[in-house]
């Protein structure tokens, strides 16, 4: 017998071979499933934690200025003191590493088991409080530290081993957030590779749809807001109102960007000064203002704004004041800037119905889901820049095949409009606060926006 026909020999090669697939493909699919399994837990956490603070604040509202600027305090010190890394959305600290300069250190700072327990913790803490802070960008976060402890199981790890991870990761975790595996692949290749060569491969791909794939079985085949009712063909007057509605929310969400990159501008000296000195009383500030606008919009602010969004995409008759787009705005301004663990993605959504709703009665003639879901698009599509990814997700989590052309030119004129006052957000905010090596921890430690 030939000695490559052995037993032994071939049982060598065997477990060779298996150890290959498992290096070139079995991590990556494990961590997909992981960042799958966390998406959906983390999604179910969230409804628990705000769910439970509307029914401490019912029918006694005033509780909310004790419980928001408490928790707010309590996650900012939480977040300064053990979780350093894990604040906002996580999507600029992906950017930062993905397209800043090559710096190990500034990784595992950004990323890992402590960062995924703050991020977990922290950013529920905040949502308990009812801040206006969206699960979608923690989730990537979550995503990318979960994928990025993968690397363990590699005998030997280099820095773009590290990164490829992270990226899978990242778009794992969007991918099982929105149960949206096409907006997933898009991120990765619009949003985290506009500066990092690399290969979009099956092996990432697939990554991305095993994420998508548990998501899809532990959650159910549903969609994100519901199946909305719009009409296959629009007239040729359709045009008007759509690029109105893309305007609109392209100025809205280049302030919202001006108002996050340039707070410096627009928030006294002497209020800047005490965030350094006492970042714990800023934080409570903070929750205290977050609350009082709460009240005084009725409950119409407290957290991400999902359900706002979905009855007016729904059109379920239960329309939101026609300040809410404005409110919204404002508190998802103050909640970013506490620095917890928060993302923009449904307040985002949230804020672009509000709009949706305004064009609707301008333009009456239309269904009102489908104006809301043009705006939803164009305010996410002008926050980020990133309009096929924010078309996309849009068009999967309503399913509005009719809408394709209205849906994408909008996305491309919002994301025109901001640009002509604004970068792209997360980009801008991880140059601001992670590109440059070591830069994060003194900015952090001198009491910088996050």
């Amino acid at each position: 017998m030939h000695p490559r026909f052995r037993p032994a020999a071939l049982w060598r090669l065997t477990r060779k071979e298996l150890r290959r697939s498992w290096l070139n493909y079995g991590v990556l699919w494990v961590g997909a499933v992981l960042v799958g399994l966390a998406a959906v837990q983390f999604a179910n956490w969230t409804d628990v934690v705000l769910a439970l603070f509307l029914r401490w604040i019912d029918g006694r509202a005033w509780l909310a200025l004790l419980i928001t600027p408490a928790l707010t305090a309590a996650g900012v010190w939480m977040t300064r003191r053990w979780f350093i890394g894990s604040e906002g959305s996580g999507i600029p600290q992906v950017i930062g590493v993905l397209h800043g300069p090559p710096d190990p250190s500034r990784i595992r700072r950004l990323f890992g088991l402590r960062i995924l327990v703050g991020k977990v913790g922290v950013g529920l803490l905040g949502m308990l409080g009812g801040l206006t802070l969206g699960r979608e960008g923690p989730t990537v976060h979550i995503g990318a530290s979960i994928m990025y402890e993968m690397r363990r199981f590699y005998p030997r790890v280099s820095l773009r081993m590290e990164r490829m991870l992270l990226l899978a990761g990242s778009a794992a975790g969007l991918s099982g957030a929105f149960n949206t595996p096409l907006a997933g692949i898009l991120f990765a290749i619009e949003e985290l590779t506009r500066s990092f060569e690399v290969r979009t491969n099956g092996v990432l791909i697939t990554s991305i749809v095993f994420s998508g794939l548990v998501s899809l079985a532990l959650a159910g085949n549903y969609l994100y807001f519901g199946q909305i009712t719009a009409p296959d063909i629009f007239p040729v007057a359709f045009i008007l109102p759509v690029v109105i509605a893309a305007v609109l929310c392209g100025l809205a969400g280049a302030a919202f960007n001006l108002a996050l990159l340039r707070q410096t501008r627009w928030i006294p000296a002497q209020l800047l000064a005490w965030r350094e000195r006492s970042p714990l009383v800023w934080g409570a500030g903070l929750g205290l203002l977050v609350a009082l606008i709460g009240i005084a919009s009725a409950g119409q602010t407290w957290g991400s704004g999902y359900d706002q969004a979905r009855h007016l995409l729904m059109n379920h008759g239960e329309q939101v004041s026609w300040y809410y787009p404005l409110v919204k705005w404002l508190t998802m301004v103050l909640s970013y800037i506490t620095g917890l663990p928060g993302g923009l993605f449904s307040p985002s959504l949230s804020i672009g119905a509000g709009f949706g709703q305004w064009v609707s009665q301008w333009f009456g003639q239309y269904p009102q889901s489908a104006l809301v879901a043009i705006c939803m698009v164009g305010y996410l599509a002008a926050v980020t820049q990133s309009p096929l990814t924010s078309f996309v997700i849009v068009m999967e989590m309503i399913n509005g095949g009719g809408l394709v052309i209205p849906l994408m030119a909008t996305a491309l004129i919002s994301s025109r409009v901001a640009n002509v006052f604004t970068p792209p957000l997360y980009e801008a905010l991880a140059e601001q606060k992670y590109f440059v090596v070591g830069a994060h921890s003194a900015r952090t430690a001198a009491g910088a926006p996050h």
